[in-house]
């Protein structure tokens, strides 16, 4: 979703509904053919689901929908996992957020299985990530699948002779995981708890407590805000300090694995450890003076100052979105934009989390520079910008979550502030 607008509908004074977003339109068209009952709720509040002309919830009408709502800030998914976990619920989680859907199966207090629409989290990017392939063992899976054997990536995999059925069986499992914990950090969207599933919808089935489940995330999500504070990305590039010696046992081995020119991501990758435990583990040698962080460099240039100033106006906006005050955000935001920012953004956005098509503003830019240094032109301007969200978002979100969030994209400003 790249506007909010995507999605709106219009209800006129006759009660007809009209889909004016892209967005909505297909999601629309992607409905069951045929008769729906609008169920009561608040004025502000539609709710339908399909019951046929007869207007009566039947079996094949489909799952009844125990539990429902919006998601409005990280960890909002936390206390209805809970809840579910708790009353030890059977059926299907699904959480969407206009861009993907994900879907986790539970029963007893249990994730049993998980779908996802998400790229970094489907089981072929769960191997990659942990090591256990690489990118031209992803791509020869992809290629056999395309000659159409109708296999599965998994399947496939296995008969390639790259990974063993156990292999694929315990990263299915940490894919689960991997989803669950994923629904946990989606800021705006919506869940929906579906009674009961069709046991033949799972492609595995698996028994990971919710519980544990949570308590790992809500530790990640805090841990995390903290350790970006020191690795704002999982691109940057540790180096070890040599006259510091070697670190705790318990360190040796990520710290003999830096050379200067993997990434966060590599070294998850390389040690299969991903990226958390990698970043956890760099964090305490950085505190310790054993290691120190490098910025990026694979590309470097215009097109990092723009993925910089992404990053941190997707907190920016996030942030003020939590607090009920995006729109007047947005608003300053587009009043202050005007002249070399119109060129700039020329159909680039700001998309819906605030962010722009980072190759669309280098070109412009590039025009707009007329055969100047664009990437100081870029810093010097994006700056501005970002500077006056973070004021902006300041005077319209509490001093304490302003201050939460000054602290936490510091490391990513002074990336951004211009020399000299």
């Amino acid at each position: 979703m790249k506007h909010a607008q995507d999605e709106l509908v219009w209800v006129d004074s006759n009660g007809v509904v009209h889909p004016l977003g892209e967005s909505a339109g297909e999601q629309m068209k992607r409905r069951k053919d045929g008769a729906y009952r609008l169920l009561p709720t608040p004025d502000h509040v539609i709710f339908m689901r399909f019951t046929g002309q007869d207007g009566r919830r039947d079996e094949e009408d489909g799952a009844v929908v125990r539990l429902a709502g919006e998601i409005v800030a990280p960890g909002t998914m936390c206390d209805v996992i809970s809840l579910v976990a708790q009353a030890g619920w059977r059926g299907e989680l699904t959480v969407r957020d206009g861009e993907h859907n994900r879907s986790v199966f539970i029963e007893g207090g249990n994730a049993v299985s998980a779908r996802t629409d998400v790229e970094d989290e489907r089981i072929g990017r769960i191997l990659y990530r942990f090591g256990v392939i690489d990118e031209v063992q992803h791509r020869a899976i992809y290629d056999r699948q395309a000659q159409g054997s109708g296999e599965r990536y998994g399947e496939a995999g296995v008969e390639l002779g790259l990974f063993t059925h156990n292999q694929v069986f315990h990263y299915l499992a940490k894919q689960v995981e991997e989803v669950v914990l994923a629904t946990m950090t989606v800021a705006d969207g919506a869940y929906v708890f579906l009674d009961g599933f069709d046991e033949g919808a799972l492609r595995s089935r698996h028994s990971i407590s919710l519980n544990g489940l949570l308590m790992d995330g809500v530790t990640r999500m805090d841990e995390m805000r903290y350790f970006r504070q020191r690795i704002p990305s999982a691109d940057y590039v540790p180096e070890r300090v040599p006259e510091r010696g070697e670190p705790n046992a318990e360190f040796r081995g990520l710290w003999h694995a830096i050379d200067g020119l993997q990434s966060v991501n590599d070294l998850g990758r390389s040690l299969g450890l991903g990226e958390f435990e990698t970043t956890k583990q760099l964090f305490q040698l950085v505190q310790s003076k054993h290691v120190a962080m490098q910025r990026p460099r694979l590309r470097g240039g215009p097109l990092e100052v723009v993925e910089t100033a992404n990053a941190v106006l997707r907190e920016i906006h996030q942030q003020a979105d939590t607090a009920g005050k995006g729109t007047v955000l947005r608003q300053n935001l587009a009043s202050f934009a005007d002249g070399t920012y119109e060129m700039v953004f020329r159909e680039a956005g700001p998309y819906e989390k605030g962010t722009f098509h980072s190759q669309r503003v280098v070109d412009n830019a590039r025009t707009v520079a007329m055969g100047g240094n664009v990437e100081k032109f870029l810093k010097e301007l994006l700056y501005d910008y970002v500077s006056f969200a973070l004021f902006t978002a300041g005077g319209l979100v509490k001093r304490v979550k302003d201050q939460g969030l000054g602290k936490q994209v510091e490391p990513l400003m002074s990336r951004l502030r211009p020399l000299g």
